[in-house]
């Protein structure tokens, strides 16, 4: 499975950080792979908090895409705010999502999937800052760190994103590899998932 992060100027860089490290260690086995990624190639990018790192690759035709959030409630000149009112980004991601196994963002990320038409009439959820919001684009808000409705999983603000990566490191090699990235990161997982039947 390959999985690109999204990372653009603005980003937090926890929500992309977290689950990097987590699909990082998840990636030393041969049936997982990871990138960052630039929505229109490889991208130095300044994040929220002024860290600066590169993508060395453009978004491809991944298994999975994670969008992080970042700039949202702020208004931000750059960040997830200022992709979403460009629209570039959000028909890229709705161009995309067809052809992935999963789709899935941390924190206001999910406010990229809603411009892509993806969380209307879907369980998801994002920083509680903006649930009100999400809700606004018809998803059926959940209060859960991490809600997994099969092929959209969301994770709500900023730390979540470490629990939802090792969700997904969980669904696809297992509660044990899970746990033992986990063990590795001294992090004691958070387990407030909610699954739909799908």
């Amino acid at each position: 499975m390959r999985i690109e992060l999204l990372v653009f100027d603005g980003v937090d860089e926890m929500d992309v950080m977290g689950p990097f490290e987590v699909w990082s260690h998840a990636a030393r086995r041969p049936e997982f792979e990871l990138a960052l990624v630039g929505l229109d190639g490889p991208v130095e990018v300044t994040g929220l908090h002024g860290l600066q790192f590169k993508a060395p690759e453009g978004l491809g035709r991944p298994d999975a895409l994670f969008v992080p959030g970042g700039g949202w409630m702020n208004r931000a000149e750059h960040g997830a705010w200022a992709e979403a009112r460009r629209g570039v980004m959000p028909a890229r991601i709705a161009e995309l999502a067809p052809t992935l196994q999963w789709i899935g963002s941390v924190c206001t990320g999910s406010m990229l999937l809603a411009g892509a038409g993806l969380v209307k009439g879907r369980p998801a959820t994002t920083n509680r800052g903006a649930w009100k919001e999400l809700a606004e684009f018809g998803a059926e808000v959940k209060t859960n760190r991490v809600v997994d409705d099969g092929t959209l999983i969301t994770a709500g603000g900023i730390t979540a994103g470490i629990d939802l990566a090792l969700h997904v490191v969980q669904r696809e090699l297992g509660a044990d590899v899970a746990d033992a990235i986990a063990g590795t990161m001294e992090y004691t997982r958070d387990r407030d998932v909610y699954s739909s039947a799908r």
